[in-house]
């Protein structure tokens, strides 16, 4: 591909077959990037993005497209619509091809659907060691609003007293979309509903109310919470956390001791970005890797 230029790149939407062609540029993206910089790939084996990306293409929640050069595949970029904040990612490019602007290409297209569908805002999470990505982001208008840690380990703590965690049920939607309005301002209702039916959500009470609900206490699960307490009581609940781990703001750096404490240990630095709508949170959170 060496006579090849930017204009050679062309953007579609993504079709699930694309799947297990992305799904190993994906991975050979992530585990290239950290390996460079000293850190675990995301993702343990190329079929864990091979099933994430069949799912995210074959979804009507998601926009996904790929990107590509005289027919071969070298990119894609998932959008998740589901709330009126959009989350972008994973966004991967093929490091054979990185100074073509694919990934400008794929964030443009990305950003010209959410503006078309009237999101409030769209958000991403980084890892902070990519300049590359950084600069990009930067560029594109996305501002860092929150540096984030990625903890994994097992709790050593295995209760808060005075708080009760229990898995979600349809019935506790409405409260908890009401506490994520009043910590966020909006709420990610359909992305909670679904993780009910997936059976992966938890909610913790405290004197008999709702005060905090993860949708998974896992690497694409987000987590929000009236304080601290609550926040360490669904953490508690659990022996490990799914994929590389919890994303955890550092500048509550309360909870970020608690954990360390606690036996949690950091994966790598991450950065919450935000386009467009972003209010500073009345609470305690946990954000997804999509926000």
């Amino acid at each position: 591909m060496s006579n090849i230029s930017s204009q050679d790149v062309t953007i579609r939407l993504a079709a699930r077959e694309d799947a297990p062609a992305c799904g190993a540029i994906c991975f050979e993206a992530f585990a290239k990037i950290n390996a460079a910089h000293g850190f675990p790939c995301d993702f343990p084996s190329p079929e864990v993005p091979k099933g994430l990306l069949s799912a995210l293409f074959s979804s009507p929640d998601f926009y996904c497209v790929v990107a590509e050069v005289e027919g071969r595949l070298v990119g894609s970029n998932c959008m998740d619509e589901r709330a009126v904040i959009a989350g972008i990612g994973p966004i991967t490019v093929d490091p054979g091809v990185q100074n073509l602007g694919v990934g400008g290409k794929l964030m443009q297209a990305a950003l010209e659907r959410a503006s078309g569908r009237g999101a409030a805002g769209v958000r991403l999470v980084q890892a902070a060691f990519h300049n590359r990505s950084f600069s990009l982001y930067t560029r594109l208008g996305f501002d860092i609003q929150e540096p984030l840690a990625c903890l994994q380990g097992r709790p050593v703590e295995r209760h808060v007293p005075g708080c009760e965690v229990r898995p979600a049920q349809t019935a506790d939607l409405d409260a908890c979309n009401e506490l994520s309005r009043r910590v966020h301002g909006f709420d990610r209702g359909r992305d909670l509903a679904q993780a009910i039916r997936e059976q992966t959500a938890l909610v913790v009470e405290r004197a008999g109310r709702i005060t905090g609900y993860a949708s998974s206490l896992a690497f694409f699960g987000h987590t929000t919470a009236e304080t601290n307490v609550d926040l360490q009581a669904l953490i508690a609940s659990k022996d490990s956390f799914g994929g590389p781990g919890l994303l955890v703001p550092t500048r509550n750096s309360a909870l970020l001791r608690w954990c360390l404490n606690n036996g949690l240990r950091v994966v790598q630095p991450m950065n919450l970005m935000s386009l467009g709508l972003y209010n500073e949170p009345a609470g305690a959170w946990l954000p997804s890797i999509m926000y």
